[in-house]
């Protein structure tokens, strides 16, 4: 069969040059792709992606469908996929460049099919080496739904026999030996309990965006660590939790495209609207779903995107599944990509705020003595309300509410917005000595609140370090001062929170209610989530706003 790296490569540069409709992300991949050929580290072996396109072409086909029985011929994106996973090796070596992939794309674009011929090629490229796949889905019907696929085009080829094929309540798996090789395929249920003694050099994890921590991810590549060419393939589309180990990972993915973060040995091809506040718009459409006029037809998609304008219920579905858009938690106050909207209009650190000429009021929400602390400090520039905010956690009670709460903790101390507490319960002077410290880095505070609760040492041992602390009030009368303020900050796109994630984690688990007073009482949408340092930086914003109000009092502004 001919070779199809000439026309791969004209696609991948019609998309890189934008004559094809793609999103930014596809772009990105294609000059990537288009780079990494001329860069001497890595060898292209075309004949091995070639390979694995024309196996599945020649003898896998439709299961389901008006297409049943014909060939699965790839579309120029699947074929893009495939000689990228296949065809980078390290110059010189037999070893695949590629160890993990992400493919992230809308529902009905094919993707357990094409993730099921995918396993069932690869199984075949790496035979020589005892080819060892494994297809896991959170669900283990889903899972099953890949291994069908293989399943019926054995016994639609009327290879069933030539094959061992288990397929029972106890083990859903294919195998093979050959003369120069074996094979093996199973599907899972996603289960990081049992994973421990699972080997393989394939996993193919479908629908990762159902995770609940990143364990549930990386018990599986622990389980390849003994081959060489071994290959972790997470494919997924967009979920609802942007709290989830799925859209860290999509963020991540993200910086590794744009430059901003290096991983060669990741590939990584996201499709998902650019503009999802243009939904009714078809390019916006064409650039989400790869399988555009294929199994995705454009009048089809258009007429629920029209639905979804005239009925908002329907909106955050649409945006989910056919754009591929993460949508924040319906039950949550804020909209947190609004929250991101705004924070990422600002990019100070935290040297040249404390250089900055504000005036800065802090907040401590303390908590019981083993669970989370918040402390943030609220401050005000060129009429950008900016929060700086840090959590505190008993190191022994890190691990167990990370696994059970599906927090990432660890994650949090990595990139210094969270201090673990030697012991089993909160340590005070940890949080004395993050207020000294940011003191000590320039920042002018001029009065903190304190939530008096659990505050008998904490109270103390500030008074001791010479801070001006004042109980404040946890009434909700007295906060939505502060809650109110903080909206409408993040409404205009004035308000930075020096990117912190902690944070972001808190305002998305905030739910809310008003009071026809317009007084607002807020909580944690569910008992397992936080909510400590958004807590916190209201009680600093409502210090700011007392003490705001105090000057304007004593220059007049208000007369009796």
């Amino acid at each position: 069969m001919k070779s199809r790296f000439s026309a791969v490569k004209k696609w991948a540069q019609n998309v890189a040059d934008g004559k094809i409709v793609a999103n930014e992300m596809r772009v990105l991949a294609c000059k990537r792709f288009l780079a990494d050929l001329k860069n001497p580290i890595w060898e292209f072996k075309k004949e091995k992606a070639d390979f694995v396109i024309s196996f599945i072409e020649m003898t896998f086909c439709h299961i389901k469908g008006p297409a049943r029985s014909k060939p699965f011929l790839l579309e120029d994106w699947e074929i893009f996929i495939c000689f990228n996973i296949a065809g980078f090796y390290i110059a010189g070596t037999d070893e695949r460049r590629f160890k993990e992939a992400f493919i992230f794309l809308p529902r009905k674009n094919s993707k357990t099919f094409f993730a099921s011929a995918l396993a069932w090629a690869l199984a075949f490229l790496d035979r020589a080496s005892f080819a060892n796949v494994n297809i896991v889905a959170q669900k283990l019907e889903r899972a099953l739904e890949a291994f069908n696929n293989i399943r019926d085009n054995i016994r639609r080829m009327g290879e069933e026999e030539n094959f061992r094929i288990l397929d029972n309540n106890a083990e859903h798996s294919i195998s093979r030996k050959f003369s120069d090789g074996e094979i093996r395929i199973q599907a899972l249920a996603a289960d990081s309990k049992r994973a421990d003694g699972i080997n393989g050099n394939i996993f193919i994890l479908d629908e990762i965006h159902a995770y609940k921590s990143e364990n549930d991810y990386f018990v599986y590549k622990q389980a390849m660590k003994a081959y060489v060419n071994k290959l972790l393939i997470g494919i997924t589309s967009a979920g609802s939790n942007i709290n989830s180990f799925c859209y860290r990972r999509l963020q991540y993915c993200k910086e590794v495209m744009r430059g901003t973060k290096k991983d060669d040995e990741y590939f990584i091809f996201i499709c998902e609207a650019d503009d999802p506040d243009d939904y009714t718009n078809p390019v916006e459409h064409e650039k989400a779903n790869p399988n555009y006029g294929v199994t995705i037809r454009p009048q089809d998609i258009l007429n629920e995107s029209l639905q979804a304008q005239n009925d908002p219920g329907t909106r955050q579905e649409f945006l989910n599944k056919s754009l591929n858009v993460y949508t924040s938690n319906t039950k949550a106050y804020f909209d947190v990509f609004e929250v991101q909207a705004s924070d990422q209009n600002y990019n100070w650190t935290l040297e040249e705020l404390a250089r900055l000429p504000i005036q800065w009021y802090g907040g401590a929400d303390l908590s019981k003595m083993y669970d989370l602390t918040g402390a943030a400090l609220h401050g005000v520039y060129n009429d950008v309300d900016i929060c700086i905010a840090h959590a505190f956690m008993p190191v022994t009670a890190a691990q167990e509410k990370a696994e059970t709460d599906n927090i990432p903790f660890f994650w949090w101390v990595e990139q210094d917005w969270l201090t673990l507490c030697n012991g089993d319960v909160i340590e005070y002077e940890d949080v004395v000595k993050w207020f000294i410290a940011m003191r000590q880095l320039g920042f002018k505070i001029r009065v903190i609140g304190y939530d008096q609760r659990y505050s008998h040492e904490f109270v103390l041992k500030m008074k001791k370090a010479n801070f001006n602390i004042k109980n404040q009030l946890q009434r909700y009368v007295e906060k939505t001062e502060g809650f109110r303020r903080i909206e409408r900050q993040v409404k205009q796109k004035k308000f930075y929170y020096v990117h912190n994630k902690a944070y972001e984690y808190c305002i998305s688990n905030v739910k809310a209610i008003e009071d026809s007073d317009d007084f607002v009482r807020f909580e944690k949408i569910m008992p397992t989530q936080r909510i400590d340092l958004f807590d916190a930086d209201v009680m600093a914003c409502k210090q700011m706003m007392v003490n705001i109000a105090k000057a304007q009092k004593t220059a007049g502004w208000f007369k009796d």
